[in-house]
């Protein structure tokens, strides 16, 4: 495997359930072009899922470890030119997330938005590793001298304090982190719920019929398409203003992103579309994608044994080089 490029990358998505198109069109899109001229790490954050260990039992981490992996692999990533591993497999993540805990407060770590957000929907159930998700997402990031993170606009603030604790760090023992440059996409950045398009897509949502998941069957997805809310224009107006059609404006997205075509050829192509008509557009470019995508997936999913073998190799890859970094850690700080 190559390890002379300039940008390293690191990337990483829970297995905690179903991707969403959300997930696909904010970043796994790009990885497969990242790949070709960066060194791509690709972790599958199993211990972050943990922090819903409060309110039921995690027993589905097998599969979905498994199910995430053959998604990565359907997106395009080559287990040969990049390192897919198992966050879990690699200690050294949590004995970094100790030390740089040991250097962040309380205080910037109550104030994270996505803690307080999930502090006011539910006081009771809220544990240390809700806390503390953003150290260790700092540590996942800063092992492996990464300069370049692939995150949604939502992960904003994390990657934020990322690069602040690496500067705090290096300030106290010499320059040693390597402070990551956050990228985030301008168009598809975040993509909006059907039902409700002025909050994000996210698999985490009650209600279904808002995210379009990579499993949907071709069936439920068009459905979800053509059940989307829009807006009531008459005649029908069909142009990108999020402001004041965010309906419309997310469907443009999605067909834009998906179909390769910008915006504003899509506009004119639809200018004197009725809605029902545009809508059945967009639900032919999200078909074509859903076939060719799930094709792969289901190809690489059924051969369990090749799947284990690249988490091996990977996971292998990458104890070794974040063991040679941490060492230099371990020196700076005396232990």
């Amino acid at each position: 495997m190559q390890n002379s490029f300039k940008n390293v990358i690191f990337t990483g998505i829970q297995p905690s359930g179903m991707l969403t198109l959300g997930n696909y069109l904010g970043t796994m899109q790009y990885w497969r072009n990242f790949q070709n001229f960066s060194k791509c790490y690709f972790c599958i954050a199993d211990l972050h899922v943990l922090t819903n260990c409060l309110t039921k039992k995690i027993n589905f981490l097998k599969n979905s470890i498994l199910d995430t992996l053959s998604w990565y692999l359907a997106c395009g990533i080559n287990p040969e030119k990049s390192i897919i591993f198992v966050q879990s497999d690699v200690v050294l993540h949590t004995q970094l997330y100790w030390i740089l805990g040991c250097m962040s407060s309380f205080g910037e770590l109550s104030r994270m938005t996505q803690f307080k957000s999930k502090l006011l929907l539910q006081p009771k159930n809220v544990n240390l590793g809700l806390l503390n998700y953003p150290v260790l997402m700092a540590s996942d990031i800063l092992l492996y001298q990464t300069n370049l993170v692939l995150v949604g606009e939502d992960q904003k603030q994390h990657l934020e304090f990322t690069q602040k604790i690496a500067k705090r760090f290096n300030k106290i023992y010499g320059k040693i982190f390597v402070i990551p440059k956050i990228f985030i996409p301008n168009l598809g950045k975040k993509i909006m719920g059907l039902q409700n398009p002025l909050l994000k897509m996210s698999k985490t949502n009650k209600n279904v019929n808002n995210v379009i998941f990579l499993s949907d069957s071709i069936e439920v997805a068009l459905l979800k398409i053509k059940n989307s809310v829009t807006d009531s224009d008459t005649p029908p107006q069909i142009f990108y203003n999020p402001s004041i059609k965010p309906g419309i404006s997310n469907l443009l997205i999605i067909a834009s992103l998906l179909s390769k075509n910008s915006i504003s050829v899509l506009e004119k192509k639809f200018k004197n579309y009725t809605y029902q008509q545009f809508k059945e557009s967009v639900s032919e470019i999200l078909k074509k994608f859903l076939i060719r995508i799930q094709k792969l997936y289901f190809f690489y999913r059924k051969n369990e044994s090749k799947l284990y073998k690249i988490l091996e190799k990977g996971s292998y890859i990458a104890n070794l080089n974040s063991q040679k970094f941490f060492k230099k850690i371990r020196k700076k700080i005396n232990i």
